[in-house]
């Protein structure tokens, strides 16, 4: 990475020896122990690891947010001035003058009762002294440098009134506003579907480069910190364990954990029924690091006795690599786990499980009271609804065979989620139908609905939401059993432990409650749930998208190993394609309720393909800038021809605006809606040496 006109070696953040440890009940837990590192002005420091590594414990540190629970020893040097030990009113103003930080979830860190200006504006009021009047015209100006076309309307409007990258620009135009020289960015693009995230990085490069402010970036997210980072630490289990440049942790790491941080991601290829990712078996411990011996030894595949036993100073090297691991040197890649082969999968197309025909779904906008216009016509007034109907999926067909993975990708607010409910009749459709073993779903009766819900599940997104706090797991688990008396009480422990077991569990954790499980815990356990009702087919809504790398290959690991021992059928919801590669055989790109393409995921990811697919690829590429995309959010208006034409960088005329685009099939398994002639599309070589696709229109 180049580096931008403001970089220099004198350090800006410098952390030395910094311990933290926090009080709970009788015991302490270290979250960081006796980590070092320095971030130079205009650098762009990344800190990676497994979600309890001690990431954002480092820039709650930095930011005095950790409270009263937590004991910090060290130095935190910023600007040369030692900030820890500070008076808390002047190391808030310090804070808010030259320190910014944006959070993880931009729907929760804006306050949804005060204007998106209004928000913008108060770090300028408070730290700069600004008069509320200009403080908001300052943030107007501060939202169109954030790339926002039309700041005034989106500083008159609320958070809930901007789509996810909208909020998320407006938190960096709120950190930005006194001109900080250090961004603290915690897990910033999680949230977002991959072209937002492009958007934000090409954001936060740009704004690196043009004003000289430092990053140092929280993520799990690999593929974004060697888009944007000059410098990366990997953290595990409180320790900082390896630290250098990007290009040479990414591309050549030494010590065992990043090795296998790297290997459990997913390659942006097809993959066969019988591959599996290299995760990294274990779990990561919850207790206090030792104070001798290497904390990561139980999971290493190259560990040896001594490792347990002997202490792990860091070496560092001449050029200031530094690794936490005695034996680094001589280390060879991550050991791949070798799967048996599987034979090609048995379901035959015709073999419709789940039957999708012409399916739509239309929300009204306006509801209630909202919903009723005072009509003056006919002579005398009268009130007259008239809702605003808002198309969320748009005659959509599809089906699912026995034992099949359907993979459905696209951005945000694209209609995935609201599709996978109207198949499990959690919506009701407006049009169209749903076929389940051949019987239709929405009209099936009361006494039917019973045997469809223990043969049809789903898996959410939001596992923390969607297990009771109250229950432990052997109870979230004991329920579906009972509801669906598919087991006597005096057999239903077993039952559990079995479910357990099958998601790779102790027996022991069904007297665990939801908070004492990890992230990736939580997951299995919401996975155990909804295979015990035995189902056929699940609905997997996003399951993996909060995950680290390592638990997201373990993770894709289970459902793999699942549908594979009995037959499952997934639909596979997610907007990370390479995850979806892995695990689907067919993959379809939904875009504004419709989908744009659908065909075996090895024709998908190879040209030709429809130009918002190629957008999402583009995204997803850890080498590429994603330089087509447009910043331009689809609107919500209906389309009367391609619903993708706003954005479509190979728009070809006003063709794509008044026609739709038929469905064409280029395989028997792959079609695209697109007005290009993608069976002619000409590969060309660009100037970086990549090759380009460029398409014309259909005769």
């Amino acid at each position: 990475m180049n580096d931008p006109p403001y970089s220099s070696s004198e350090p800006l953040l410098d952390i030395r020896n910094l311990t933290i440890r926090y009080r709970e009940a009788d015991r302490q837990i270290t979250a960081v122990r006796d980590a070092s590192f320095t971030l130079n002005r205009g650098g762009s420091l990344a800190i990676v690891g497994e979600s309890g590594s001690g990431k954002s414990s480092i820039a709650g540190a930095v930011l005095d947010f950790l409270g009263p629970s937590a004991e910090i020893s060290g130095e935190i040097l910023f600007e040369g001035r030692e900030i820890s030990g500070l008076a808390p009113a002047l190391r808030r103003r310090m804070l808010g003058r030259r320190i910014g930080a944006v959070f993880q979830d931009p729907f929760t860190a804006l306050n949804p009762a005060l204007r998106v200006g209004r928000q913008i504006a108060e770090p300028m009021v408070e730290h700069l002294g600004l008069p509320l009047p200009e403080a908001l015209d300052r943030a107007e100006i501060a939202l169109r440098e954030m790339g926002i076309d039309h700041a005034a309307e989106v500083a008159r409007a609320f958070p809930h009134q901007l789509s996810g990258g909208m909020k998320q620009r407006a938190l960096i135009a709120a950190a930005l506003a006194c001109n900080p020289s250090l961004l603290i960015l915690d897990e910033p693009t999680t949230a977002l579907d991959v072209t937002v995230e492009a958007q934000i990085l090409r954001l936060l490069s740009r704004l690196r480069r043009d004003t000289g402010v430092s990053l140092l970036f929280i993520s799990h997210n690999l593929g974004v910190v060697r888009r944007l980072c000059d410098d990366v630490a990997v953290l595990y289990a409180s320790q900082l364990v390896e630290f250098g440049e990007v290009e040479r942790v990414l591309e050549r790491p030494v010590h065992p954990y990043s090795k296998g941080l790297l290997a459990s991601r997913p390659p942006l290829a097809a993959a066969s029924r019988g591959s599996r990712l290299a995760a990294i078996a274990g779990q990561m411990p919850t207790a206090p690091a030792p104070e001798a011996g290497c904390v990561f030894a139980p999971r290493c595949p190259f560990h040896e006795p001594r490792c347990s036993e002997l202490p792990q100073p860091v070496v560092i090297s001449p050029d200031g690599h530094q690794v936490r691991c005695w034996k680094s040197a001589g280390l060879g890649p991550w050991p791949r786990q070798e799967i048996a082969a599987i034979d090609e999968p048995v379901f035959r197309r015709g073999d419709a499980l789940v039957n999708v025909t012409g399916l739509s779904k239309t929300f009204d906008k306006r509801a209630g009271f909202a919903a009723w216009r005072l009509s003056l016509t006919g002579g005398r007034p009268r009130l007259q609804r008239r809702p605003r109907r808002q198309p969320a999926v748009n005659d959509v067909s599809f089906s699912i065979s026995p034992g099949e993975v359907l993979g459905l990708v696209g951005e945000s607010g694209c209609g995935k989620s609201t599709l996978g409910r109207l198949l499990l009749r959690l919506l009701q459709q407006s049009d169209g139908s749903v076929e389940f073993d051949g019987a239709d779903v929405a009209r099936l009766p009361s006494q039917a609905l019973g045997p469809f819900r223990r043969q049809a599940q789903m898996v959410f997104q939001n596992v923390g939401s969607s297990l009771n706090p109250r229950l432990s797991v052997g109870e979230a688990l004991e329920r579906p059993l009972a509801l669906f008396n598919l087991a006597r009480p005096r057999e239903r422990i077993k039952r559990v432990e079995a479910l357990l077991e099958m998601v790779q569990l102790p027996p022991a954790y069904r007297k665990r409650y939801p908070h004492q499980l990890s992230g990736g815990e939580r997951q299995r356990v919401a996975i155990a749930r909804a295979l015990a009702t035995e189902p056929r087919f699940i609905v997997c809504d996003e399951p993996v998208s909060a995950l680290d790398v390592s638990v997201q290959a373990t993770i894709v690991n289970l459902l793999a190993d699942l549908r594979d021992e009995f037959g499952l059928s997934y639909l596979f919801i997610s907007h990370d394609l390479a995850v979806v590669a892995q695990l689907s055989d067919r993959v379809a790109v939904m875009y504004r309720g419709q989908i744009c393409e659908i065909g075996a995921a090895a024709e998908v990811l190879a040209p030709p393909y429809h130009p918002y697919t190629r957008m999402l690829l583009a995204s997803a590429a850890d080498d590429e800038p994603a330089a087509e995309l447009t910043d331009r959010a689809p609107t919500p208006a209906a389309s009367a021809g391609c619903v993708f034409a706003a954005r479509c960088p190979h728009k070809i005329g006003p063709v794509c605006d008044t026609d739709p685009p038929p469905l064409r099939s280029l395989s028997s398994s792959h079609a695209i809606a697109c007005h290009l002639d993608l069976e002619r599309q000409l590969v060309l070589p660009r100037p970086d040496g990549r090759l380009a696709v460029e398409a014309r229109a259909t005769s």
